[in-house]
Order: structure tokens, then C-alpha cells, then sequence
């Protein structure tokens, strides 16, 4: 089986296996296309590695968005699930291992640091699709898909004593807020970036995203 044939395969796999709208298929090419660009910056990136773990990094999405006591951690997860879909396309286990690594260490609440350049570009590049235009589009399809309110001023600390577990991890998904998500983790996403190129796409779009949350809240306030 050549690669081009695995690919179709993985890539058959996530679309049947992700159905939650901010993490589908959609958003799974936008981290791909962005690992793609940031790798052109890097020296000595394992394409094939990058462009495995990028499409099988969310596969285990549905697991920890359906499950209410925080404990499943999708990076984790979604690398043992990866690990036995690679092994069925025959990869080597050297291979898997470095992949199974991009996976677990590509989220943002998560104690796992990325080691490897392909690591580390797709933290880069699925953080990146969290700011900007495309993250504002994400944040409140997934703020519909869950019920959340559309409310401000919540105080952050109780938020998350209450609605959090370890790593930051969300109990229960209705009961975020596009604005929590915003002052939690938005705004520190261009500081935890590895590759500089992301770093400067990174300050752009965040730049954007503070004038429209800036801009949000007052007409909420209805004090414009």
C-alpha cells in the first residue's frame, strides 16, 4: 500500500470519526495546510511524520467532549487510537512513536511539552486555528453546538475551581463561555508558540481577535 493510499485511508477514518463542528474534517486540513507552511521555515521536519500526526491529531474529540468528568484528555486518547490504526497500515513502530508523540503533545492544557521540531509545529499549527478570524468562528460554533451563554464579566477564578480538573480540562462544555476561552486561553496562545514564523501569525491574529472581543462586550453592556 503506497502512501497516498494511507493517507485516503487516515483521512477516511477522522471524517467518519469527527462530527463535532469546530473539530471536523474542516478543521483538520486548516492544521494541516498550516503545518505544511510552518515546516517551510523549519530545517530537517519529517513530513511524513507531520502530515500523519496532523490529520489524526483530534481523533479522539468526540470521546472527550461527550464525557462530563473531565477525565479524558483527547491527546492522550487520540494517540493510543492512532497507535492502532497506524499499526493496521503497517507503519513501523519507530515511525508510530514519533507521531503518537506529536498527538499527545499538541494540546494547549496539557503538561506534555512538544520535543520534536514536527511536534512542535503542529502545537503551533493547531493553536494558531484557535485565534484570529477562523477562531472566532470556531469558538462560537462550538459556544451553539454546547448551549453556552453569551454572558461577561463571570468571575474567571470561581469559573474554574468549579467547572475544571487537572491540566484545565472542562467538566462540562455548556457551561464555558466564548469570553472564558477568550482571557483563559486566547490571549496566552502567541507566548506558548515553538517556531518563530507561527509567533508572527500568531501576534496578528490576536490583534484582531482583541478588537473584536473588545468590541463584543460593549455592545453586550449596551455601552457603546
Amino acid at each position: 500500500m503506497n502512501e497516498d493510499t494511507k493517507y485516503k485511508k487516515i483521512i477516511e477514518i477522522v471524517k467518519n470519526k469527527l462530527t463535532c463542528s469546530a473539530h471536523n474534517l474542516d478543521h483538520v486540513f486548516r492544521v494541516y495546510n498550516m503545518c505544511r507552511l510552518l515546516a517551510e521555515y523549519e530545517k530537517n521536519v519529517d513530513l511524513e511524520v507531520l502530515i500523519i500526526a496532523a490529520l489524526l491529531h483530534d481523533i479522539a474529540r468526540v470521546e472527550e467532549s461527550s464525557d462530563k468528568t473531565g477525565e479524558i484528555d483527547h491527546a492522550i486518547l487520540g494517540s493510543e487510537i492512532a497507535e492502532n490504526i497506524l499499526i493496521d497500515l503497517n507503519y513501523g513502530k519507530e515511525k508510530i512513536e514519533k507521531i503518537k508523540h506529536c498527538i499527545v503533545t499538541h494540546r494547549f492544557r496539557t503538561g506534555n511539552e512538544p520535543k520534536t521540531i514536527e511536534a512542535k509545529i503542529l502545537f503551533d499549527a493547531d493553536k494558531l486555528d484557535v485565534i484570529g478570524a477562523s477562531g472566532i468562528a470556531r469558538t462560537f460554533m462550538l459556544a451553539g453546538q454546547f448551549g453556552q451563554r453569551l454572558i461577561v464579566d463571570e468571575s474567571i477564578d470561581d469559573y474554574l475551581k468549579i467547572n475544571t480538573v487537572e491540566n484545565g480540562r472542562l467538566k462540562e462544555v455548556s457551561k464555558h463561555t466564548p469570553f472564558i476561552e477568550y482571557e483563559v486561553k486566547f490571549k496566552k496562545i502567541p507566548d506558548k508558540l515553538y517556531t518563530k514564523k507561527a509567533i508572527e501569525i500568531g501576534k496578528e491574529r490576536l490583534k484582531f481577535m482583541d478588537e473584536y472581543f473588545s468590541k463584543l462586550k460593549s455592545e453586550i453592556k449596551g455601552v457603546e
